[in-house]
């Protein structure tokens, strides 16, 4: 029996239930001494290939590392592997916790494998797996980087083991892998571990109960459920309350579940305090879905999670109510929640304790908590910019939760009716069930600094075009190039049918199209313009040749305005004041898709076919000359040459038909060069920056770009440049963390943040000095064409002062429009960053300066957050960079 068949006995020999046949396929790739990608729905059993893979490189004597892009998802996993090969021979690495990183088996955050990577830790030696857990984080626009940085420069001899979410591109992302590190295999499954049923709830003012109702009949949109919401109108201004219908409300959602048996469910607003208040009105409303046995339970947990903290402290944190509602079954789960308290209500969840938990969309990430019901809300979020609808990505990550393995037969997904999205599209995006992976790389000051400590300039470019960024993007240009060959051919034919012997055709429509602007004169084509403005998505037009479907309008300098339509045969047309002789009207309107995407072939087939449907009404003005006797023409278009041609109205098409593919030939050249600007250049972009600098000194690092390299902060080159001109030098621990906390806070939400504060004149100076660098940065880079760092916020100076001076919580932020949660979450990136200008700092002083603030803010109810084995929730802590790597 070979080595590698032993190792798989005795692996499912401890399983106690037959492997599927995706993990069946995982192993073998393994046993093959392939990479492998396994994309698979929430709780399908992805994490056993990882598993199999720890077990392997046991048995070898060599390391595995396991990756998670969350401090919650390492400390759980980190447990997990110590109940299974005991403390001995597992580590953790996270911003708050080293424990054994010698382990031949070691959990941690993907920015730490980076780190050491880039600093040749000693610690890779030996090392034989490399788990990326939740790799479909690499299109996360702030993180994603990290993990294509991680899967390019991981040791070639490392195999990796990725698990990620199901992707409509899996294959493509497995193909890019095997070309960057070699043999890859691509596990994909689709199936769902529990079956899912989509249901719709609506509030009907004119029947005794809610109607919850099946999304679909035979795989096809309920037509009972689109009838009853076609009795409303949906419109974006419409207003709650209005008609019969209505969105149900949460305590009768909470208290219709219970009476269902569809408990326990997670229960998604997109919204802190909406969650809060929802966990108000169920106490208030007097529901309680929990025995006596339970609720003492429930109380025994609470408090052995807040054990560390103060009577203070959960007075400031309002303990009391919190308490209320988890022994009621009922709970809160957000980033504004202090880790104890979360920590108390994914314990009590994950025991069938706590009923209902009303969360935001970060509880779809991270931690394990599957529910038999998921409840959305609303299939729209605040960005923090504007209103947006979940994608079909969002809502399958959402919806995973529902169903748990082994307990459920069927898992529900229930979204409510809404005055602002119609039935037609809930099921449209229910029935989407994956979406595709995207790359946000792109090259940073920090990794072009290692880049150029560790390669030669032709390796370090090459790498860069290693990126799955510009893989996609080669990709796309050969379609690109596909595409401009065919419209460069329908232009030569149509320039050629364009082409008049007795005269320019492109010079007679110039004249016409001058002379029937005469006509109109001013006054008539403001009106025509005024017309044009009232016009609105979705509304039907009458052209010439037939309807059109508005799809947007844009206002230009000087009253102009411009309408973008599809026709039924899908033409985008671009028509504006001189395009009519007469003020035009919508005779029709219809609700565009959802998701707004009208580059999209998929949204333009539906657009066309529900402008065929349409219900139109006679009139709408606009093409007069249809409607009345044709005008004289002017005496210089009646003199034109052309104007004699019996073919002239065929040359007109082929000119204005030529006219549009020349400016999409434009367009899709544009598009080709935007594609091979390679990530390469750009790297040299940011090497012009750091050069005029002084960061680099042709291919080699200076002093500086050695500090910078080991900055990993998404101001890296801003606070290295602090740390260079000595800001922070001079300074108490106190003042330090103040200071810090402008790279790592960013205000919350729209609006002004709070007033700053500052502990001295000498503190106010150093800020402005900061201020001025920022300033000065952002002009560089606005010049090189990168994007620019985003500047420093001084709205947690005082919060940060007062901690790490010592100061209790409630004196901290009682008065300060901030929550536990965040005020945490704020205080462990300080702390990150500090224990990097600790490491990094060229003054001994400033450096001790910066260690001491950082050790003083680690106390309280932040260190009280950091207990390994009790997790955190995905978005109160994301991955921290550690301070040293071994």
């Amino acid at each position: 029996m070979s080595g590698d068949q032993r190792v798989r006995d005795e692996f499912t020999a401890g399983l106690g239930f037959e492997l599927d046949g995706f993990q069946i396929e995982a192993f073998d790739a393994l046993d093959a001494s392939r990479s492998v990608l396994v994309a698979a729905p929430t709780g399908s059993g992805k994490t056993l290939v990882a598993e199999y893979a720890i077990a392997k490189a046991m048995a070898e004597g060599r390391k595995s590392f396991y990756t998670t892009p969350l401090k919650a998802l390492s400390n759980q996993k980190f447990g997990d592997l110590v109940r299974r090969y005991g403390p001995d021979d597992v580590g953790l690495l996270t911003g708050d916790n080293a424990i054994n990183g010698d382990a031949p088996i070691v959990v941690m955050t993907t920015e730490v494998l980076r780190n050491m990577i880039y600093a040749r830790s000693g610690a890779l030696m030996g090392l034989r797996y490399v788990v990326l857990d939740e790799v479909h984080y690499l299109q996360n626009p702030y993180r994603g980087a990290v993990w294509e940085e991680v899967i390019i420069h991981t040791p070639p001899e490392v195999d990796l083991v990725c698990l990620s979410a199901t992707v409509s591109n899996a294959e493509e992302f497995a193909d890019w892998i095997e070309t960057v590190r070699g043999a890859t295999a691509a596990v994909i499954e689709e199936r769902r571990p529990v079956e899912l049923q989509n249901l719709y709830l609506v509030g009907d003012r004119s029947a005794e109960a809610m109607h919850l109702l099946s999304t679909f009949v035979d795989g096809l949109p309920n037509a009972e459920a689109a009838a009853l919401d076609s009795k409303e109108v949906h419109q974006p201004w419409a207003r709650r309350g209005r008609g019969k219908l209505f969105t149900p409300r949460r305590a009768d959602v909470a208290e219709l579940l219970w009476d269902q048996a569809m408990l326990p469910a997670i229960y998604f607003i997109f919204s802190r305090a909406g969650c809060d208040e929802a966990v108000e009105r169920c106490v208030a409303a007097g529901l309680r879905l929990t025995t006596p046995e339970e609720r003492t339970q429930i109380r025994a947990i609470a408090e052995a999670k807040v054990d560390s903290l103060s009577d203070d402290d959960l007075r400031v944190l309002n303990y009391g109510a919190w308490l209320t509602g988890l022994e009621a079954g009922i709970a809160a789960h957000h980033a504004g929640m202090v880790p104890p308290f979360k920590e108390a209500v994914e314990a009590c969840f994950a025991q069938a304790l706590v009923k209902v938990v009303f969360a935001t969309e970060t509880l779809s990430l991270g931690i394990n908590m599957p529910a038999r019901s998921v409840v959305i809300e609303k299939l729209t979020k605040f960005t923090g910019e504007r209103h947006e609808p979940l994608t079909p990505g969002e809502y399958t990550q959402l919806t995973g939760r529902a169903g748990r393995r082994g307990i459920d037969e069927v898992g529900y997904a229930i979204v409510l009716w809404s005055p602002f999205v119609p039935f037609d599209q809930v099921a449209g995006l229910a029935s989407t069930r994956t979406y595709a992976l995207s790359s946000s790389f792109r090259p940073t000051y920090n990794m072009a600094a290692n880049l150029v400590r560790r390669y030669p300039a032709d390796v370090a470019h090459h790498l860069l075009n290693l990126s799955f960024a510009q893989y996609r993007a080669d990709a796309d240009v050969v379609r690109l190039e596909a595409e401009l060959e065919r419209k460069k051919t329908l232009l030569a034919r149509a320039d050629a049918e364009a082409q008049c012997d007795l005269g320019d055709v492109a010079e007679y429509r110039s004249l016409l199209q001058q002379s029937r602007q005469r006509d109109a004169g001013p006054s008539t084509l403001v009106q025509i313009a005024e017309s044009l403005d009232r016009l609105r998505p979705g509304d039907v037009v009458m052209l010439p040749k037939g309807r059109a479907a508005v799809l947007a309008k844009s206002n230009r300098r000087g009253g102009d305005v411009r309408v973008r339509v599809l026709t039924p045969d899908r033409r985008m047309l671009l028509v504006g004041p001189t395009t009519f002789d007469q003020p035009i009207r919508a005779v029709g309107h219809f609700d565009l898709p959802m998701p707004y995407a009208p580059n999209t072939k998929s949204f333009q087939r539906i657009v066309a076919s529900q402008l065929v449907r349409a219900k139109v009404s006679d009139g709408g003005g606009g093409y007069g000359p249809s409607r009345r006797p044709r005008k004289e023409l002017a005496p210089e278009v009646e003199a034109h040459p052309a104007a004699r041609c019996p073919d002239l109205r065929k040359h007109i098409r082929a000119s204005e038909k030529a006219g549009r593919l020349r400016g999409e030939v434009t367009l899709v050249e544009r598009s080709i060069r935007s594609r091979t600007e390679s990530l390469a250049r750009q790297f040299d972009r940011v090497l012009r920056v750091l050069d005029a600098w002084d960061y680099v000194d042709g291919w080699g690092l200076t002093d500086a770009g050695e500090v910078l390299a080991r900055l990993y902060h998404e101001a890296d080159l801003l606070v290295a440049e602090a740390v260079r001109l000595g800001v922070f030098d001079g300074l108490d621990p106190a003042a330090v963390a103040g200071l810090a906390s402008t790279f790592t806070y960013e205000t919350r939400g729209p609006g002004p943040g709070p007033t700053a504060w500052f502990p001295s004149d000498r503190v106010r100076l150093r800020w402005h000095r900061i201020e001025a660098l920022a300033a000065e940065l952002n002009a560089a880079e606005e010049e090189a064409g990168l994007p620019l760092t985003r500047p420093p916020d001084p709205g947690f100076i005082a919060l940060a002062y007062g901690w790490a001076a010592g100061e209790d919580l409630d004196e901290v932020i009682a008065d300060e429009d901030m929550s536990g949660g965040d005020f945490v979450r704020n205080v462990k990136q300080l702390i990150d960053l500090l224990r990097q200008l600790g490491d990094v700092a060229p003054s001994k002083d400033t450096a001790a300066a910066a260690r001491t603030a950082a050790d003083r803010l680690f106390r309280g109810v932040v260190s009280a957050s950091s207990v390994v084995g009790t997790p955190d929730s995905a978005a109160a802590e994301p991955a921290a960079t550690p301070t040293a790597v071994p």
